[in-house]
């Protein structure tokens, strides 16, 4: 990311895209960039021909392409970081593999990021064409970075994005092994603004984005960047104590009045699985924090780039 260079790179990871990958990067050549433009592909230790038909791209290309090898899978925002970190662009934009994100649409991000003097730009979109379920996901995660983050609350977060150099940068300094990319840019910048795009089919294959993976950005925008679960677990640990403490309470009246059923094996074994069940929650929680300070102390690596091959 240098004043030098282009004025934009397309970021693009990879995973398992060998038969999606070819034609956008055809598309994103054929574009008219005021300044110029770059491509980076970052294949995340896909398990497919993605590297051999990438090292063809970089030989056919027509404007700078820059590959990017993992030397294993790490996940979608260690792959980005990547990319950022190779790019020279005076703005980067992310684009999926699987050509659901127009570069046409990455354009306008990138003009109305200029236009309006921001260092972010999300896409937001009109119509999402994704699975249920992923949707789902993208709404739940949406609603507890609300709470999380210091954004504007009902602010949508896309991969979809748009930053200046200054911005990525920054966030590709961050070196732990559970990057949140939207909680980091957040903690540089707060001179933030969407654009309504379009949302394409996808152009072949299955996505690579499992619920397992969705699960894993829960956990990154929640314990990365706040206490809040924290400040959760103890207000429901307090609750739940007093709870026992009203209950205990109305046994000992029941008990002096007279007029309490018959209390034994049943009713105790209740009571004792709601207070574990409830420990442990919270006792788990305070492992994930712990377990990934532990590795993060331990400097496991955020990714690992096997080779980068440049365009002529």
């Amino acid at each position: 990311m240098t004043p030098s260079g282009p004025a934009l790179s397309f970021i693009i990871p990879l995973y398992n895209s060998a038969a999606t990958i070819g034609p956008l990067v055809k598309e994103i050549e054929e574009l008219a960039i005021e300044g110029g433009h770059e491509i980076v592909l970052v294949n995340d230790g896909s398990r497919d021909a993605t590297a051999e038909v990438c090292r063809e791209l970089v030989r056919a290309a027509r404007v700078p392409v820059i590959f990017v090898n993992h030397a294993r899978n790490y996940g979608e925002h260690n792959a980005v970081l990547s990319g950022w970190r190779q790019a020279r662009g005076r703005h980067l934009v992310n684009l999926d593999d699987d050509g659901q994100n127009p570069p046409a649409e990455a354009v306008r991000l990138w003009r109305h990021a200029c236009e309006q003097g921001l260092d972010v730009v999300f896409g937001h979109y009109e119509e999402k064409r994704h699975v249920w379920w992923r949707n789902l996901g993208s709404w739940f995660t949406s609603r507890m970075t609300d709470w999380a983050l210091d954004k504007p609350p009902g602010f949508y977060l896309s991969s979809f994005r748009c930053v200046s150099a200054f911005v990525a940068g920054e966030v590709a300094l961050h070196s732990g092994p559970y990057p949140y990319i939207d909680g980091l840019i957040l903690q540089v910048t707060q001179r933030i603004g969407s654009l309504t795009v379009q949302h394409a089919e996808r152009q072949a294959g299955e996505s690579g984005y499992t619920l397992r993976r969705l699960i894993r950005l829960w956990m990154s925008a929640w314990v990365n960047f706040s206490v809040l679960p924290l400040r959760l677990a103890t207000l429901l640990g307090m609750v739940m104590a007093a709870g026992g403490l009203v209950g205990l309470g109305v046994v000992v009246w029941l008990r002096l009045a007279h007029q309490g059923p018959a209390f034994g094996w049943g009713s105790l074994m209740a009571a004792l699985l709601i207070f574990s069940g409830t420990q442990l929650v919270m006792l788990g929680l305070i492992g994930e924090y712990v377990g990934r300070m532990f590795l993060t102390v331990n400097q496991r690596p955020q990714s690992v780039v096997r080779e980068v091959v440049r365009s002529s």
